[in-house]
């Protein structure tokens, strides 16, 4: 488990705006399966979205709340759940505590990620502008995801990912072109840092801009499940994120 079904995302640290709406809702992808979302969108214009790649345990009440705290940065965000094909859409529109995850993410596909991807991206634009740049952020599973976006073919402007896993990158590494942020818990008893770094080196060898931040000491999910505990470096990891969505942000 990557963190507690009670967790709530820690606050940038910037002055937060309006949200003018926030709520789950059913997206279609583009096979035409129905996904659960969650939507919040700030009170302003908007310049940049970002479509949020959850953990294992697919779209719960912590990322309902991250695509608010996005929204408060005036981000619109929609946060994703995986398993839409293989599990259906939640009753509450989120997964509840006993969501038995293992049994739906050996199923997960690259391309059912990647056409879901699509699909949230395509949401954003529909509710913006046309032209909005979309930057995905994940986090463990989804943050692998986000890493191998950067070498893939949907049309996304930036990936961040916090504690992913390199070796679900694969080759797509080798064809970054986009920038990317590597969030790297320096505790992490999943994935090694020197694994990470060598996935930035990759990543750099193709081409693509890579920003690392190692949290010396923090631990796997410090963003989530130990966030108290670890507040400097979930507000210098938000900084991160926010240089990306600003950097290319139209």
């Amino acid at each position: 488990m990557c963190h507690d079904h009670d967790s709530r995302p820690p606050a940038a640290p910037r002055p937060a705006g309006d949200v003018a709406e926030r709520g789950t809702l059913t997206l279609t992808s583009g096979d035409g399966i129905s996904v659960a979302a969650a939507y919040a969108a700030p009170a302003g214009p908007a310049r940049v979205g970002v479509v949020v790649l959850p953990d294992v345990r697919g779209l719960h009440p912590y990322y309902v709340a991250l695509a608010e705290r996005f929204a408060e940065v005036g981000v619109p965000a929609l946060a994703l759940d995986w398993f839409g094909r293989t599990a259906g859409v939640p009753v509450t529109g989120t997964r509840e505590e006993d969501f038995d995850w293992q049994a739906h993410v050996p199923r997960m596909t690259e391309e059912t990620v990647d056409t879901d991807v699509a699909a949230a991206v395509a949401y954003l634009r529909d509710r913006t502008a046309a032209d909005l740049p979309v930057v995905v952020v994940g986090f463990c599973l989804g943050g692998s995801h986000a890493w191998r976006l950067a070498g893939g073919d949907v049309d996304v402007a930036g990936c961040a990912g916090f504690y992913g896993r390199p070796a679900l990158v694969g080759d797509a590494a080798d064809r970054a072109s986009r920038p990317v942020v590597l969030l790297v818990a320096g505790a992490d008893s999943v994935t090694p840092v020197a694994d990470q770094q060598a996935l930035a080196d990759r990543l750099r060898a193709a081409g693509a801009d890579v920003d690392v931040a190692v949290y010396e000491g923090a631990p796997h999910s410090f963003f989530d499940r130990s966030s108290a505990e670890w507040a400097q470096a979930c507000d210098d990891a938000w900084e991160h994120v926010l240089a990306l969505t600003g950097r290319v942000a139209r």
